[in-house]
C-alpha cells in the first residue's frame, strides 16, 4: 500500500483546514484500514512543474480579470439605446456587482460538497458565456439588467473558489507571489474596463464591447479545459479510488471524500448565515470588512466620477476618459511589483535606494517578530501592508480632491490617483491574508462575509455617484470620500496593537 505524503499547503485558504483534518485522519487510519486511498508525491499538486502551476495560476487569474472587466460602464451608449434614465442604466453596473457578492455563497459550498475546483471553473464560465448572449442582443433594459445579474452571479466562481486553486500548488514557502497575482486581478478588471469599452464605444456600437467580451470569455473557457488540471487533494484522492477500484476490481477501495457527510442544502445554509453571524457578533471583522467594502466602493463610484472630472471639465471624449483609469492600474501594478519586499528571505542588494531601505527595514521587522514567538509570527504581522495602504488611499483621494480644477492641469488628477490604486492592492491583499489566518477555523464564512459587504457598497455607491458630483461638486465629493478613508485609516494600526487580544475573547477567532 502507498505512504501518506503531507501537503504542505498554505494556511492562508479557506479549504487548508480541511485538508489537514483529511490528512489527520488518513493517517490515523492507515493501521487499521488498507482500503484508504493516499496521497503519493506523483499526485501532489505542488509536486508539479514551476510551469505547469504558474501557467494555471496565470490562466486563473486572466479568468478572474475577464470576469471583473465586465463590471465597466456603458450607460452612455445604452442611455441612447433603451431611451431610459441615467439611474437606471447605472443599474447594470449594481446589478452584476451583486451577482458577484450573492455567487460565493452558493458555488463555494457546491466545490465544497462536489469537492471539483474543475467542475464549477467550466460549468461556471460555460454559463457565463451563454447568458452573456442576452446582454449583447437585449431587445428593452429589463433583458439587459437581469441578464447583467445573472452573468455576475455565473462569472462568481472566480472570486470564492481560485484562491484555494492557487494555494493547492504552492508551499506555504512560496505562496506570497502567485497568491498575489491572483489577488490583484480582480482589481484590475474595472480598471481595465473603462479602458477597453472606451476604445471601442468611441469608433463602434455599445454592442460591440460585448461581443469582444464574448470572444475573450470563450479563450477563457478553452484554456480553462486544456491547461488547469484539477489541484484540489481531495478529489485527486477520490479519482485514485476510482481507478483502482476499477484496475483491481476490488470495490472497497475508497478516499475520505467518498465518506463524507453532509448535504449541498445544509452546505448553502452554513454558508449563508454563518458571514452574517461573523459580522453581527465580531467587531474586528465587522470593521475590516467595512473598511474594505468602502473602498471597493469608491473604486466603483469613480466608474461615474471621472466621466464628470474629465469629460465635464476637461472636454475629454468617452476614449480619453477609459484612459484616466490608467492611473489607478499603474498603481496596482506599482504595489504588486514591491511584493518581494514582503516575502521572506529575499536576497539584499546593497545599493542604496528607496527599494533597499525599505526591504531592510521590512526584514528587520518581520525577523524580530518571528524570533518573538518562536518561528510562527502572529497573524497581525500581515496588517503591516494595511497600514501603508491606510495612508496611501486618503492621500491618493484629496490629492485628487484638490486637482480637479479646470485651471489644473489634466494629467495631476491622474497622477494623483496612482497612490490610491497602490492603497486599494496593500489593503486588499493584507486584510485578506489576515481573516483567512485570524478566523483560520471559519475562513470560507470570512471571506463570504468580506465579498458579501465589499459588494453592497461596490453596487450601491455608483447609484448615487451622480447625485454627490452634482450637489457638492468635484473637490467636496471627493474630498468626501477621502475624509471617510482618513476616518477608517488608524484600523491596520489599532488591530496590529490589539488584534491578538480580541482573537482571544473571539468565539470566530484562531487562538
Amino acid at each position: 500500500m502507498s505512504t501518506l505524503t503531507k501537503i504542505s499547503g498554505s494556511f492562508d485558504q479557506p479549504h487548508d483546514a480541511a485538508t489537514q483534518r483529511t490528512e489527520v485522519s488518513a493517517s490515523q487510519s492507515v493501521e487499521c484500514d488498507p482500503h484508504l486511498v493516499f496521497l503519493e508525491p506523483e499526485d501532489n499538486p505542488q509536486n508539479m512543474s514551476s510551469f505547469r502551476r504558474w501557467l494555471a495560476v496565470l490562466i486563473i487569474s486572466s479568468a478572474s480579470l475577464c470576469v471583473t472587466c465586465t463590471s465597466f460602464d456603458c450607460e452612455s451608449v445604452s442611455l441612447k439605446t433603451f431611451h431610459v434614465s441615467e439611474e437606471v442604466t447605472v443599474l447594470g453596473i449594481s446589478l452584476f456587482v451583486v451577482g458577484l457578492g450573492s455567487g460565493p455563497l452558493l458555488v463555494g459550498p457546491l466545490s465544497e460538497v462536489y469537492g471539483s475546483r474543475n467542475i464549477v471553473y467550466q460549468i461556471s464560465y460555460a454559463l457565463f458565456f451563454i447568458f452573456t448572449f442576452p446582454v449583447v442582443f437585449a431587445p428593452n433594459i429589463a433583458v439587459f439588467l437581469v441578464f447583467r445579474l445573472i452573468t455576475g452571479f455565473c462569472g462568481s466562481a472566480f472570486l470564492s473558489v481560485a484562491g484555494g486553486s492557487v494555494s493547492d500548488m504552492f508551499p506555504n514557502s512560496s505562496i506570497a507571489s502567485p497568491m498575489a497575482v491572483y489577488t490583484i486581478s480582480p482589481f484590475i478588471g474595472p480598471v481595465a474596463g473603462p479602458v477597453i469599452s472606451g476604445f471601442i464605444n468611441q469608433h463602434l456600437y455599445w454592442e460591440w464591447t460585448y461581443r469582444v467580451q464574448l470572444c475573450w470569455i470563450f479563450v477563457e473557457f478553452l484554456m480553462l479545459l486544456l491547461f488547469v488540471p484539477e489541484t484540489y487533494v481531495p478529489v485527486i484522492l477520490k479519482k485514485k479510488a476510482r481507478r483502482l477500484r476499477k484496475s483491481t476490481g476490488d470495490a472497497k477501495f475508497y478516499a475520505p471524500l467518498d465518506r463524507r457527510e453532509g448535504t449541498l442544502t445544509s452546505a448553502i445554509l452554513v454558508s449563508c448565515y454563518k458571514p452574517f453571524q461573523l459580522l453581527i457578533f465580531d467587531r474586528m471583522a465587522l470593521l475590516l470588512d467595512s473598511w474594505n467594502a468602502l473602498i471597493l466602493g469608491i473604486l466603483y463610484l469613480a466608474f461615474q466620477a471621472f466621466p464628470i472630472i474629465f469629460e465635464n471639465i476637461h472636454g475629454f471624449n468617452m476614449q480619453d476618459t477609459g484612459l484616466a483609469f490608467i492611473g489607478i492600474g499603474f498603481g496596482m501594478l506599482s504595489a504588486i511589483s514591491t511584493q518581494p519586499l514582503w516575502n521572506r528571505g529575499v536576497p539584499f542588494s546593497p545599493a542604496f535606494s528607496i527599494k533597499s531601505i525599505l526591504m531592510v527595514l521590512i526584514s528587520r521587522l518581520y525577523a524580530r517578530e518571528t524570533a518573538k514567538h518562536n518561528g510562527n509570527p502572529p497573524p497581525e504581522m500581515r496588517l503591516i501592508m494595511g497600514q501603508v495602504g491606510a495612508i496611501l488611499v486618503p492621500v491618493g483621494l484629496f490629492w485628487l480632491a484638490f486637482t480637479t480644477y479646470p485651471q489644473v492641469h489634466w494629467i495631476a488628477p491622474i497622477i494623483a490617483s496612482v497612490p490610491f490604486g497602490s492603497g486599494i492592492y496593500f489593503v486588499f491583499t493584507s486584510t485578506f491574508t489576515y481573516l483567512v489566518t485570524a478566523y483560520r477555523p471559519i475562513a470560507a464564512s470570512a471571506m463570504a462575509s468580506n465579498s458579501a459587504l465589499r459588494s453592497a457598497f461596490a453596487a450601491a455607491f455608483p447609484l448615487f455617484a451622480g447625485a454627490m458630483y452634482n450637489r457638492l461638486g468635484t473637490v467636496g465629493a471627493t474630498a468626501l470620500l477621502a475624509g471617510l478613508s482618513t476616518i477608517m485609516a488608524p484600523l491596520p494600526f489599532i488591530f496590529y496593537r490589539i488584534g491578538a487580544r480580541l482573537r482571544k475573547n473571539s468565539r470566530f477567532a484562531a487562538d
